[in-house]
């Protein structure tokens, strides 16, 4: 007899023959006979012993663990995507109760609370970007871009949409994904337009192409580089003068200091919600929003679940529920608008708490004192011989480190040895010439810390 494994009762006994007799089939071998014998591997896979007990598999994981270098005994300047915020107590300690960790759908008992937070962090949300209406998150905040581009193709029944030339790859490659291969129907063609010497987008080359074919003009502000878009009501109005819908993404800590995009005309605005009371997760879902007017069009084109508030029959209470419900994968499966449901409705909750801790005053401060500290370290940067910064672009949390001598590899080595990780070597990508770094100051990093990375960075490139 089989010997089970200690963690899979059932995998001992009769179980694989029971199963093999109820898919009548005579042995597992029969179950992989249509993979091409040239798919499959002939050599014995080279697996470890196994683990005998729990104490061993622990002890084994914490090994493993101990050869990472973490942002919490390193001072990190790494951003692009996810970025080393304060997370308050509070988001811990509402996160991890566990009225919200077993919150399941269609329990009384749990709906209503769950309902309401996720009601509070839509709302709150909207009132950040000057939107009425807004989705639970998605996965992340290049998924946001692709259901906000699948969203407009659907509204403009158009296959076109326009990106800057200047992306964050990683949420490029998300969106070149859900804009699918040209042999499939939905297959959205992307078309890039021009990044001007001001790292902003060069307004002739986007009328140039902004015609009757395109569904949306995608732009953020700020920009993956860190700069804060000049006039972006006239990109959304070009936009608009084609028909289009204009989507803009945006990073929610700094609409304490910059207009929101539902002020400016934006019609879908989107973006991280990490930075949003969420630590810093390597490999899980960290949340991205989309939001828009309270329209029909609109509403009627997420792909996601969305919660309403209602009265009741009691004067002065009110309901939360779930809306829109069938025109989900949860309610329509394969014949949905688009996959619903992701890992981060929970950091919903720590979004909605930072969100109400924060307020407006908050957000206006973390706001600016964000972008005072990355321009303090920018120019401190630029000061040092064989490094530059471009201080002509008005930046926010991130910008662009040019070396002129050493490659990014060799600097970020020599970082690691004093305790620093420095800047996500960006040398390569589009728009960039020679070495460069992108690096990222937050509210975390102190006047002090900043001078360590100078001085650093001095002894580094002398």
């Amino acid at each position: 007899m089989t010997k089970p494994h200690p963690w899979m009762a059932n995998s001992g006994g009769d179980a694989k023959q029971q199963m093999l007799a109820a898919v009548g089939a005579q042995d597992v071998e029969a179950l992989f006979v249509q993979v091409p014998a040239d798919h499959r591997m002939q050599r014995p896979l080279d697996l470890p012993p196994q683990l005998a007990s729990e104490v061993a598999l622990s002890r084994h994981l914490d090994d493993l663990m101990a050869k990472n270098e973490t942002c919490a005994d390193n001072l990190s300047f790494l951003g692009a995507g996810a970025w080393p915020h304060y997370v308050p107590a509070i988001c811990d300690e509402v996160v991890g109760r566990y009225e919200w960790q077993t919150s399941v759908f269609g329990a009384p008992t749990s709906d209503h609370g769950r309902n309401q937070a996720w009601f509070e962090f839509t709302s709150q949300i909207g009132a950040l970007v000057e939107m009425d209406f807004v989705g639970l998150p998605v996965y992340s905040w290049g998924c946001a871009i692709g259901h906000s581009v699948r969203m407009a193709s659907r509204i403009t029944g158009r296959k076109r949409v326009l990106i800057p030339a200047i992306m964050d790859p990683e949420r490029l490659s998300v969106l070149e994904n859900y804009c699918a291969p040209t042999e499939m129907e939905r297959h959205i063609e992307i078309v890039t337009v021009a990044i001007g010497a001001d790292g902003c987008i060069d307004r002739d080359d986007l009328r140039a192409k902004a015609d009757d074919s395109i569904a949306a003009i995608y732009f953020e502000t700020p920009s993956y580089h860190g700069v804060i878009e000049g006039n972006p009501a006239e990109l959304c109005q070009i936009a608009r003068d084609a028909g289009a819908e204009a989507i803009v993404g945006v990073d929610p800590l700094s609409l304490g200091l910059l207009e929101a995009p539902g002020a400016y005309g934006a019609t879908i605005a989107v973006g991280p919600t990490q930075p949003l009371g969420v630590h810093m997760y390597a490999g899980g879902g960290v949340g991205g929003f989309i939001a828009s007017p309270d329209e029909e069009k609109y509403a009627r084109e997420y792909n996601t679940l969305n919660v309403s508030i209602s009265q009741t029959r009691q004067q002065g209470e009110f309901g939360f529920g779930l809306t829109l419900f069938h025109q989900s994968s949860y309610g329509m499966r394969d014949e949905g608008k688009d996959w619903t449901g992701n890992s981060v409705y929970l950091w919903s909750l720590a979004n909605a708490a930072y969100m109400a801790a924060m307020g407006p005053e908050g957000f206006a401060e973390i706001g600016r004192l964000i972008m005072a500290r990355a321009g303090s370290a920018a120019q401190a940067i630029n000061a040092l011989d064989g490094a530059s910064v471009d201080l002509s672009r008005p930046i926010f949390k991130e910008f662009v480190v040019q070396f002129a001598d050493h490659d990014v590899a060799t600097i970020n080595d020599a970082l690691r040895q004093r305790g620093i990780f420095g800047g996500k070597d960006i040398t390569g990508e589009a728009g960039i010439t020679g070495a460069a770094a992108l690096f990222c100051v937050t509210e975390t990093h102190t006047p002090d810390d900043i001078d360590r990375l100078v001085t650093a960075l001095k002894e580094v490139l002398a």
